[in-house]
């Protein structure tokens, strides 16, 4: 019994470097193999077994679960290219806008925020306009929870060495107070570490004698930040010294009458991690690090740490008008009014 092995080719159409193959080439060639099962009789016995090979290809006609692609983009936020990684937050915020309202996302709140949350340092501006608009797109109700940890990205952006970086955290972080300002003053270190990363960007710090002052005139290049520092430092002393508004009072003591007394004490804590306050399980804190959830307390704090001097900062930043001026003027109104209750003495006269 004897094989015989004929191996049909392709022929070259011309001499040299053939054109590079494209991504979707799908090899078709076939080799032809010819088997004699008796040799005096293989003229009228051959059995001729013709094998086409393909690549691996996937005929599937379904097409990726909305779940998987979802998925796929959170982990492209991590790319190398920076269209890549705006190209994702779009698709992600398009997905967020056309989820129906009350319906459940592809990925939870606690899934997506620690994958974008570190996009808030990123170097293109681009990416960090297009992570604003994603973040501004998810349920308020689900950001509370993850308050802290947003404001430490938010924090180091605030301090960051590039000037629009700066800029555009202030912006998160105007947002998260709209959305979970109880929170962010609330939370260990939302309140004494943010007021005092926002006096160290206005450069209001103590020198060796304990008198404060400003360490460097404000340039004209500055002024714009320096402007949006005031505005969004207005916006987070009013979130953590004013009281609720009239309506929430109202709404308040509408729920609670006679006979139920303290009512607030015996239902379910509207704050994420009521109990964290205790702080059980985790590091002694110190001053800056403690959750000031008290008004009162917050009041207290920002009396003793900083009040007299900003007022008095404040004053001097009035006289020279323009934006500066008006920014100025906002920052001391949230400061009296958050301040007027506090132990029965108003702060300021105008």
């Amino acid at each position: 019994m004897c094989f015989l092995t004929i191996v049909l080719q392709k022929p070259k159409l011309r001499v040299g470097k053939t054109k590079p193959k494209a991504a979707n080439f799908t090899d078709t060639s076939f080799k032809a193999k010819c088997i004699c099962l008796h040799w005096p009789v293989c003229c009228a016995m051959l059995i001729i077994v013709l094998a086409i090979v393909l690549t691996q290809q996937s005929l599937s006609t379904a097409a990726p679960s909305f779940t998987s692609q979802f998925s796929h983009h959170l982990s492209m936020l991590t790319h190398k290219s920076d269209t890549q990684r705006r190209e994702s937050l779009a698709y992600l915020t398009s997905a967020v806008l056309n989820t129906p309202p009350g319906a459940r996302l592809s990925q939870p709140v606690a899934v997506i925020l620690p994958e974008v949350q570190r996009l808030i340092i990123d170097g293109s501006n681009s990416v960090r306009q297009q992570l604003l608009k994603l973040l501004q797109s998810l349920p308020p109700a689900d950001i509370a929870g993850h308050a802290d940890q947003i404001l430490l990205y938010t924090r180091a952006g605030m301090t960051h060495l590039a000037g629009d970086i700066r800029l555009s955290s202030l912006d998160v972080l105007e947002w998260l107070l709209r959305v979970a300002g109880d929170e962010v003053v609330g939370c260990a270190g939302g309140w004494v570490k943010t007021l005092n990363c926002f006096l160290g960007l206005l450069s209001w710090q103590t020198d060796a004698s304990g008198k404060w002052s400003s360490s460097k005139a404000i340039l004209g290049g500055e002024s714009k930040i320096v402007v949006k520092q005031m505005n969004t430092f207005a916006s987070f002393l009013r979130a953590g010294l004013l009281a609720l508004s009239e309506e929430t009072q109202m709404s308040n003591a509408i729920s609670i009458s006679f006979p139920l007394w303290h009512l607030e004490q015996h239902t379910l804590p509207q704050r994420s991690n009521a109990f964290g306050y205790l702080n059980i399980f985790g590091a002694p804190r110190d001053e800056e690090t403690e959750m000031y959830q008290d008004r009162e307390d917050r009041q207290r704090v920002f009396h003793e740490k900083a009040e007299v001097a900003i007022m008095a900062r404040l004053e001097n930043a009035k006289k020279g008008g323009g934006e500066l001026g008006r920014a100025a003027a906002q920052l001391r109104k949230a400061i009296v009014d958050g301040m007027a209750d506090f132990q029965g003495e108003e702060v300021g006269n105008n």
